[in-house]
């Protein structure tokens, strides 16, 4: 199965259902979206269809549920997404890593405690003080391959815990990176769903 064709389906609330293969070109009218992860029932019982590609080239859709045959849904397409959803999918998830300076005036590695990630960036607690625009390198450790990704801090979000929580972006991804974060983002949000 290719990247190209591989969808994340979810529902108007952005809620994760399962993996599709989109069997026809997305310009068309109607979508033919084959159900992956025997999910077809969960699929079926929304009227409204997010598609989310795995591959950057394709583009997120909405789609109206008309029918289903064989674990392929069709859809009346409504509209094509705007980028923000693939970037904006947010998962919480708790792992241990290191983040290494690139722009900081602090040198060595700092030890940090993932809060979430998205295909866009990642909240984590760090003991260190981090500013605003500070580079950084962390390691992604729930991709096949471990992966070193640079971010940019956005700002220092309030926590209970005592220790920052700080959010951070993306920056300078290449197209395999992007394709890596992303299906581990939507990897872990299908793992979490199905343990509810």
């Amino acid at each position: 199965m290719s990247q190209t064709d591989t969808y994340l389906l979810l529902d108007s609330s952005n809620y994760p259902l399962a993996h599709g293969r989109l069997e026809n070109d997305p310009d068309c009218d109607e979508l033919r979206i084959r159900v992956l992860d025997g999910k077809t029932a969960v699929v079926l019982e929304h009227e409204l269809l997010q598609l989310v590609g795995m591959s950057p080239d394709a583009p997120p859709l909405l789609g109206r549920i008309l029918s289903e045959s064989g674990g392929v849904v069709i859809l009346k397409k409504q509209q094509i997404l705007g980028e923000d959803v693939r970037q904006n999918l947010r998962i919480p998830i708790r792992f241990d890593t290191f983040v290494y300076p690139v722009s900081c005036a602090w040198r060595g590695r700092r030890k940090i405690e993932s809060h979430d990630l998205s295909c866009g960036g990642i909240a984590f607690f760090c003991d260190g003080p981090l500013a605003r625009g500070d580079r950084i390198e962390v390691v992604i450790p729930i991709t096949p391959q471990p992966l070193i990704l640079c971010c940019q801090i956005l700002r220092e979000r309030p926590s209970v815990r005592g220790t920052p929580l700080y959010a951070a972006k993306f920056i300078d991804m290449c197209n395999d990176e992007e394709a890596l974060i992303r299906e581990a983002v939507f990897t872990v949000q299908l793992e979490q769903n199905n343990r509810l």
